[in-house]
């Protein structure tokens, strides 16, 4: 995505702002029809379909919705000319700056918003009044097989990727699902069945996912998963109701020797803090490693929230560490306060540093290693961990998001109630 400072979106609001007032006695400001829209992402040359819905009549009143299956995510629309929005991606530090055409199309890019983050624009267009994603109504060819179940998935990349589990749900052409990996899932996809060739496409807020395959005359799979613009893999995939992903309570462990988790680090106004401090004494802590820039981080965060809030008085502490996409923590300060606010955080959030899995094993020497964003790590009263689980599956996942809160909530009240 292109590189852009926040003094550089500053400076093009001011621009686009300054432009907009040279025109104003010549341009009556346009704004987006109300209801649902097909846009369209170009990536690595690939068209990638979105849906989305516009509520409000103008900038001041919008929401815009992102589509995606059953699953919704809203985020506010800023007018910044006559012609032209910005739609910051919530807690991920990206944007969607849109130009409204005169026939009422849109047009314009998703880029990131990290400072000196270096990487290509996703271009995208956007027509209203159009619900499909894939296929126009009318012209869907019969599916040759029905692909609902569990699949196995074989990756193949230039690094070592482990298998991954997708989990498909199909209904005529229409195709839905979620691809689960060791570090969490995809969130919900959508898509289309034509004849043996099936494609899903996700948009949530970070960058657009896309996946594109056919069914072989074994019935097996085969196809393309593209994460972004960098991270294409390609992959076969075999029917297997029996296929599970490791454990992901033995992925990461305390190293020999160790039974305790220890770390001095900053909190958002710059105090230091450690599980020694006095707040923390005698209480079951949960440790949550974060990013704001990771899907499955924010979904996690979104589970732990609300939990804490309800628990809180029961004994029970919570820590996030925030690894962002830069290493400074007045950044860290605002997309992490981002982070705070909108999922109404109300136990102390830390900044670790750089968003690296290296950088995160050095600040927290008594792991095996950091596998994956999100961690969760469960102290007891006595100050020794009992339990991590690697990354995290969120509701879309069924029985295994169900299995998860059941475990959680009877482990921490298990917890909770041990004493010193």
């Amino acid at each position: 995505m292109k590189s852009i400072t926040r003094t550089g979106v500053s400076g093009l609001l001011a621009a686009l702002l300054f432009t907009s007032s040279v025109f104003a006695t010549h341009r009556k400001p346009l704004f987006l029809k109300e209801g649902v829209w097909r846009g369209v992402f170009t990536v690595n040359e690939a068209a990638v379909p979105f849906n989305f819905e516009l509520k409000g009549k103008d900038a001041d009143h919008a929401v815009f919705s992102l589509i995606n299956g059953s699953r919704r995510d809203d985020f506010k629309v800023k007018r910044i000319s006559a012609d032209s929005l910005y739609i910051k991606m919530n807690t991920y530090d990206a944007a969607i700056f849109a130009r409204i055409e005169e026939e009422g199309r849109i047009t314009g890019e998703y880029r990131s918003l990290v400072p000196n983050f270096r990487g290509s624009a996703l271009p995208f267009t956007a027509e209203a009044g159009k619900k499909y994603r894939f296929v126009e109504p009318g012209k869907n060819v019969a599916p040759a097989f029905d692909v609902s179940g569990k699949w196995e998935l074989q990756i193949y990349s230039k690094e070592p990727t482990p298998n991954r589990v997708g989990l498909l749900k199909q209904d005529g052409n229409k195709l839905t699902g979620v691809i689960m990996s060791v570090v969490g899932d995809s969130r919900e996809l959508e898509g289309t069945i034509q004849g043996n060739e099936f494609e899903l496409s996700g948009f949530t807020g970070p960058s657009p996912i896309y996946i594109k395959g056919r069914i072989n005359d074994d019935k097996s799979l085969t196809g393309e998963l593209s994460l972004g613009i960098y991270n294409n893999v390609k992959f076969d995939g075999a029917k297997n109701e029996d296929v599970e992903l490791p454990d992901p309570y033995k992925l990461t462990y305390l190293k020999e020797g160790y039974k305790k988790l220890d770390f001095s680090l900053p909190d958002l106004n710059g105090n230091t803090v450690t599980l020694n401090d006095e707040k923390y004494k005698g209480k079951v802590v949960i440790v949550e490693i974060i990013g704001t820039w990771c899907p499955n981080c924010t979904d996690q965060t979104a589970f732990l929230a609300p939990w804490f809030r309800k628990n809180k008085d029961r004994g029970v502490e919570a820590i996030a560490i925030g690894f962002e996409q830069k290493d400074d923590l007045e950044y860290a300060r605002y997309t992490l306060g981002k982070l705070k606010e909108k999922y109404g955080i109300e136990y102390d959030i830390l900044f670790g540093g750089i968003a690296d899995k290296k950088v995160a094993s050095e600040k927290l020497p008594a792991l095996n290693r950091m596998m994956a964003f999100p961690t969760t790590i469960v102290i007891d009263r006595k100050g020794e961990v009992r339990q991590i689980h690697t990354g995290y599956t969120g509701e879309v996942t069924g029985k295994y998001f169900k299995d998860y809160a059941e475990k959680w909530n009877k482990d921490l009240d298990a917890l909770i109630a041990e004493k010193i």
